[in-house]
């Protein structure tokens, strides 16, 4: 065979070879990135907001895993869990009497879908006999330069409530167990007022340009009580509360791609092999 053929041939090898050298890291580098692309977290919160029901034991599970991702134990009318970090998917939620055993019938149960960069509220509305979970979009974003504000009737002792909010009336007739739309508002500290047929309750609440806040009507011992909820601390921040065990978290980075190492040691063989052949030749 002439030494042009073997030279030839030899360096088809090594440009073959270089080439799946560079080609295999690429492939793997763009499958590892599709795959994290299709991730994502978003965030849920609890709450127990029906007064005739006495405390509940809250549990959280993914969807088709019979182990409960989050537990909260004897959750009394009034409690709001924080936020919690989940992995976007479908979870089913399940209530059961307080100190019930984990395993016994739930007294209430629902599913919920978490989008990536969603927050949701998943509350326990209505009367003891009519009593339901119902699952509100918490809106993290606000118009530039306001403030987000909505309201949750949880008085059973009020079948409707009138709300203003720095003396204009926002809702007329509220009715127990309904929450109105997010409306934006000027930032600011300002009084927020409920009036029912034999209740009224007064607060001063501020808020902070980008926040988002959701108060909820509540019976309280001496009557009527406003809850300010803080869901977002600033237009398109992360919602406060620390995701729970287990739920996963920022993974470390790999090692740095191995691409420029092998492009110089690919054109170093090419260069050396070249070289000697042609030393051989002459």
């Amino acid at each position: 065979m002439k030494p042009q053929r073997i030279t030839g041939r030899l360096l088809l090898l090594l440009l073959a070879a270089s080439a799946l050298l560079l080609g295999g890291p690429v492939a793997a580098a763009s499958a590892g990135t599709t795959s994290a692309g299709t991730t994502g977290s978003g965030w849920i919160r609890l709450a127990h907001l029906s007064p005739s029901t006495p405390p509940v034991d809250v549990y959280l599970y993914s969807f088709g895993n019979p182990t409960a991702r989050i537990v909260l134990h004897h959750v009394a009318y009034g409690s709001v869990s924080p936020y919690e970090a989940v992995t976007a998917g479908d979870y089913s939620i399940a209530m059961r009497m307080a100190g019930a055993a984990k395993t016994s019938q739930p007294v209430l149960s629902s599913s919920v879908t978490v989008a990536a960069g969603h927050a949701y509220l998943v509350a326990a509305l209505g009367p003891a006999s009519g009593l339901r979970l119902q699952v509100m979009d918490d809106d993290l974003t606000t118009p530039r330069g306001q403030a987000l504000v909505r309201v949750i009737q949880a008085s059973l002792k009020q079948q409707s409530v009138a709300v203003s909010w720095d003396g204009k009336v926002i809702v007329s007739k509220l009715a127990f167990a309904a929450g109105t739309s997010y409306q934006a508002v000027s930032p600011g500290t300002e009084t927020v007022a409920v009036t029912g047929s034999s209740g009224h309750a007064s607060s001063t609440v501020t808020l902070a340009a980008g926040s988002v806040h959701t108060l909820v009507v509540l019976d309280g011992a001496g009557g009527l009580e406003i809850a300010d909820l803080e869901d977002a601390a600033g237009s398109g921040l992360q919602p406060a509360g620390g995701a729970a065990t287990g739920f996963g978290g920022t993974a470390g980075h790999g090692p740095a791609s191995p691409l420029p190492w092998l492009a110089v040691i690919a054109a170093g063989s090419l260069l050396a092999l070249t070289g000697g052949l042609r030393l051989r030749l002459r």
